[in-house]
């Protein structure tokens, strides 16, 4: 493989883990806070969870494989060379699925009351944890890639709150 297609590859699995952990945290808080927010029980919190976090990173790794598929097939027919899809398809199912559990843990070990916090605040805190990653990775301000993954991802958790709230009513 050329110096070029090894970093069209590492950019591709970048992306893609990215994504798996940023869309699953967003998400799978945003999904479990509204739930919580409209008083659903804990197991009925939990089994979503679950099934949320499973059937998500298996419709993303399959996404992100059909997607690069497409990509690899137009730069096939433009003579542009293409990579193998399904490491970075991987990458998303692995990403995803593993981080859901991190605004899910809490519902499973603490009361939902308590839950609901721990699940924002852990989820919160991986986002931020992820532009610091992302930041070290592309040698880019760390403040400025932390900060806007906490701060977009913020968005969808208040999100799931105000639509838990307005299912409460």
């Amino acid at each position: 493989m050329s110096a070029g297609g090894a970093q069209k590859t590492s950019s591709s699995l970048i992306r893609n883990f990215t994504f798996g952990v940023e869309d699953s945290l967003s998400s799978s808080v945003g999904l479990l806070c509204g739930i919580a927010s409209a008083q659903m029980s804990s197991s009925a919190i939990i089994a979503t969870g679950f099934i949320l976090i499973f059937i998500e990173a298996l419709s993303m790794g399959i996404g992100s494989f059909l997607s690069d598929q497409s990509a690899n097939e137009y730069q096939l027919h433009h003579a542009i060379a293409s990579g193998n899809s399904l490491p970075g398809a991987v990458i998303m199912f692995i990403s995803y699925f593993g981080s859901g559990f991190i605004p899910l843990f809490p519902y499973i070990f603490f009361p939902r009351a308590q839950a609901l916090n721990l699940s924002i605040i852990f989820s919160l805190a991986a986002l931020f944890l992820l532009g610091c990653i992302n930041s070290a990775i592309s040698r880019t301000p760390l403040l400025k890639n932390s900060l806007r993954m906490l701060i977009l991802g913020g968005v969808v958790v208040i999100a799931g709150l105000l639509a838990g709230r307005l299912l409460k009513l």
